[in-house]
């Protein structure tokens, strides 16, 4: 009897622990949602601001929506094991998943009418792991950070005040500077005709140890034939996907993977910033894209190209936006998986691109 004092007061305590760590688990999860600090940018945040006027596409990816699917192989020639260990860059051939893409939360926009097209590659070395990576056309990004991203987002979709656009680019010098891109360089009317840059800086480090800070982008072998764009309005809504089926069809297409190499000084936390061109270039490989599938029953549909699986000799660089669209992409994920009913998809073999 004399222990029972001692034991009450031990469950006490038990309980008391167990409601602390539920408030603690509770106040984080609320604290990563953005509950106790409105003003914090949140993944959630992102992934609702990309939402066009009518929704979200229910079981689409909340961005680069319309896409195909491929495969084919990495066929590193070693160049590249120079700067970093990773195992996909030693001589040899590597299986590639990937996915064409439109910079667009539509997927049923018409090819014609957005700028930019996507490539993203997962490639899998022997050992197991590896490299996801999420590339876009142009040159570099419209902004500086995923701050000004979000706000971004925002002031285009602000129809109420039809200033906010001009604030922000007043506010935001880089935003026009991307806007003369989009205005000036040329379209082409392939995917295969495409650069496809990753904008962000990372850092390889090779068998010594020794880091760089780079960037790397995937070089079309096809010769981009430059297309009015008056002319490419004038094609089918989906030319893109019919494009590189056929071609992809008739022969394997092929990209130069050109690893760029900072010098002191380059900013590597600010994507909306080129590199001069001058700086050092390593060709690390030949991307081989051997089949194209329709993304509905294809390899790439239920992929998540999260830019932070990175193998063993690349890591994140002081870049902020690898960590913000890895939390993004997950966030997009976990919605566009759990609709998965109501994603069109077509029996096996019903559907050619």
């Amino acid at each position: 009897m004399a222990d029972r004092p001692t034991s009450s007061t031990s469950t006490v305590r038990s309980l008391a622990l167990i409601a602390v760590v539920v408030v603690a688990l509770v106040a984080a999860f609320a604290y990563t949602a953005g509950w106790l600090s409105p003003g914090r940018l949140t993944p959630v945040k992102i992934v609702n601001a990309l939402a066009p006027p009518g929704g979200a596409a229910l079981g689409f990816r909340r961005n680069h929506a319309k896409g195909i699917c491929f495969t084919g192989s990495f066929e590193s020639n070693g160049a590249a094991a120079s700067v970093s260990s990773a195992p996909m860059l030693a001589a040899g051939a590597y299986p590639v998943t990937g996915r064409f893409n439109l910079a667009t939360p539509d997927p049923k926009a018409v090819d014609a009418t957005v700028r930019v097209r996507g490539l993203s590659l997962r490639i899998v070395a022997p050992v197991g792991s590896e490299w996801r990576t999420a590339m876009i056309s142009a040159p570099f990004f419209p902004v500086a950070t995923p701050q000004a991203f979000y706000g971004l987002l925002k002031a285009s979709a602000n129809k109420s005040d039809p200033d906010a656009m001009k604030q922000f680019v007043a506010a935001h010098p880089e935003v026009a500077h991307f806007g003369a891109w989009a205005g000036s360089a040329p379209w082409t009317a392939s995917y295969a005709q495409e650069r496809y840059n990753s904008l962000n800086s990372f850092i390889f480090t090779n068998a010594s140890g020794e880091q760089h800070a780079v960037r790397w982008s995937f070089v079309p072998a096809a010769q981009p034939e430059p297309v009015p764009h008056d002319q490419l309005q004038a094609r089918d809504p989906d030319f893109l996907a019919a494009d590189i089926a056929k071609r992809v069809h008739d022969a394997p297409q092929r990209w130069t993977l050109v690893v760029t190499i900072a010098n002191p000084g380059d900013p590597t936390a600010d994507p909306s910033q080129a590199w001069p061109e001058d700086r050092r270039k390593v060709e690390a490989g030949t991307l081989v894209v051997s089949t194209i599938e329709p993304e509905a029953d294809g390899p790439c549909r239920d992929l998540n190209f999260d830019p932070t699986v990175l193998p063993p000799g690349m890591h994140v660089s002081d870049d902020p936006f690898p960590a913000a669209r890895s939390a993004a992409y997950a966030v997009s994920f976990d919605r566009r998986t759990a609709e998965d009913k109501d994603y069109p998809r077509h029996p096996a073999g019903g559907s050619t691109p």
